[in-house]
């Protein structure tokens, strides 16, 4: 087995509990999110319908929502290809996310229940986990997952509705700046200082705590994207 087959089993559409065309998009999303399929690659819709386990309707309508999110774009005779993230457009993305993360944890901070304040330390917990582990998909799901439990302490559902807009384009930025040379051990550093703030109430706190952490993800991100571009551009 080869180690893109191995891979692509990853992908496969096990979770029924959500309904079925959310888990595809879902899968999808992660996949390109990890690095399956890289910017300006073709999604060849066979091969997306075999490495999911699903019928070409529910590729297609997970193409569809995927493509209104700007994650991928549909090119004349080519078919969907995953879209290329400049570093300008990835700047503005880390804008808003600054400013959007700050207020969920400041509203965290102030209005969060015990029980929201256990969801987050177990979130938590398991993104510490996670980070001990090589395998991408782990740590993007434990990080998504603290950071639902942060827009759910909240109490905003706009807030949260915003957020959700923009999460295809931040899963690629987070496993991007999550790729930077000791980015990890940082992360969970100013994860912890977050993680302080929010459980000890000081709406602020967790506001500068927030900012810190995502204007530091976005410098690791936007240095290799960068980078990246310069090495295209000599090729």
């Amino acid at each position: 087995m080869s180690a893109d087959d191995a891979l692509g089993r990853e992908f496969r559409v096990r979770q029924m509990a959500a309904p079925l065309r959310h888990t595809v998009t879902e899968n999808i999303r992660t996949a390109i999110a990890v690095g399956r399929f890289k910017a300006g690659e073709r999604l060849p819709e066979r091969e997306v319908c075999e490495m999911l386990g699903v019928s070409r309707t529910l590729v297609r309508e997970a193409f569809r929502q995927l493509e209104s999110e700007g994650l991928i774009k549909v090119v004349a005779h080519r078919g969907p290809i995953v879209a290329r993230l400049t570093p300008k457009q990835a700047e503005g993305v880390y804008q808003v996310r600054e400013e959007l993360e700050g207020l969920a944890s400041r509203l965290f901070a102030q209005n969060a229940t015990p029980d929201h304040q256990q969801a987050l330390r177990d979130a938590f917990e398991e993104v510490k986990r996670s980070y001990r582990s090589e395998d991408s998909i782990v740590r993007l799901q434990a990080k998504n997952r603290f950071y639902e439990c942060l827009v759910e302490g909240s109490g905003n559902e706009v807030l949260g509705n915003m957020l959700g807009m923009l999460n295809s384009r931040a899963m690629l930025l987070r496993a991007t700046s999550l790729a930077a040379p000791g980015r990890a051990k940082a992360s969970l550093a100013e994860l912890g200082e977050l993680m302080d703030a929010l459980i000890s109430g000081d709406p602020e706190a967790a506001l500068e705590a927030s900012r810190r952490h995502v204007r530091a993800a976005a410098a690791a991100a936007l240095k290799l994207m960068t980078e990246a571009d310069k090495v295209a551009a000599a090729e």
